[in-house]
């Protein structure tokens, strides 16, 4: 089966009518996709009433991905607040506990920044957070070349399979090594992750001035011929795990959710089970 869905639901606005609280945004995004990336576990561990809020507000079969904690995966500088590692880890898997108690815990994102290189003490520590998550699905995205540069690209891949990682295949930029290219290979065969992050290549790295970088590095608008070409892909990873979860990241611009869609038309994909397309305006 093919997931498909964006980052976040609070800045799609061509899924919204006008008016539209930010409270009810997860219920009526969830009429439109069966997926969704909760990028707000990067910068803050979930309290569990939230977590409880967003099971409530879905349908039964809408599922969540969301991203490790940043002090997780080496982005925060500074103190984490936390007095362990180890606490650090089981904090966040407490936060997840309704998502599993309800499937509705599809994977854990652990997307490492441009300065984990392929390096042992990286490797080590990959390790321990896989031990650390125990059973629950983890996939993993790199964004430094060295992992799958020459002879460490079969290398990764294989640690991958072995440590029961879930690949997340990428479109991103190519900017350097601090892009990863795309490789199309799954390590897991029940679950592949695919996200888009646009191709602009120019602030994929590097500040653009008098502008927020963090504002235009995913602009981007895939055309139809760029996702086409993304069609043969799809299919190959198909052959190799049984559901496909795909994420568009490109929403600099508000194109995530248009892009989306077209890749649910394009390759046919029809669900059953979503949310309600209008919400009861006399609901509290």
């Amino acid at each position: 089966m093919i997931y498909i869905g964006v980052t976040g639901w609070g800045d799609h606005d061509s899924l919204y009518a006008s008016g539209v609280s930010s409270r009810d945004k997860l219920k009526e995004y969830a009429a439109h996709f069966p997926i969704v990336e909760i990028d707000s576990y990067f910068y803050a561990i979930q309290p569990k009433r939230n977590v409880e809020k967003w099971v409530q507000e879905t349908p039964e079969t809408f599922t969540f991905i969301p991203k490790a904690y940043q002090g997780m995966t080496g982005h925060q500088r500074g103190e984490i607040p936390f007095e362990t590692k180890e606490d650090m880890f089981k904090a966040y898997m407490d936060s997840l506990q309704p998502l599993q108690e309800t499937n509705k815990l599809s994977m854990v994102l652990f997307q490492f920044p441009p300065w984990f290189e392929c390096r042992k003490e990286n490797v080590d520590y990959l390790r321990w957070c896989r031990a650390q998550m125990g059973d629950i699905p983890v996939a993993l995205e790199f964004r430094h070349q060295s992992w799958f540069k020459g002879e460490m690209k079969e290398k990764t891949l294989q640690f991958m399979r072995s440590e029961k990682w879930i690949h997340s295949v990428c479109d991103e930029p190519q900017a350097g090594e601090k892009s990863v290219p795309t490789i199309v290979n799954a390590t897991d065969s029940e679950k592949t992750l695919v996200r888009f992050h646009g191709r602009n290549v120019h602030a994929w790295t590097k500040p653009v001035k008098g502008q927020e970088w963090r504002d235009i590095r995913y602009l981007y608008r895939y055309n139809k011929q760029e996702l086409q070409d993304w069609i043969p892909h799809i299919r190959q990873l198909e052959k190799q795990s049984k559901d496909i979860y795909i994420l568009f990241n490109n929403n600099s611009g508000g194109d995530a959710a248009d892009n989306a869609k077209m890749f649910i038309e394009m390759l046919g994909v029809e669900y059953t089970g979503l949310a309600p397309k209008q919400l009861d305006l006399f609901n509290d």
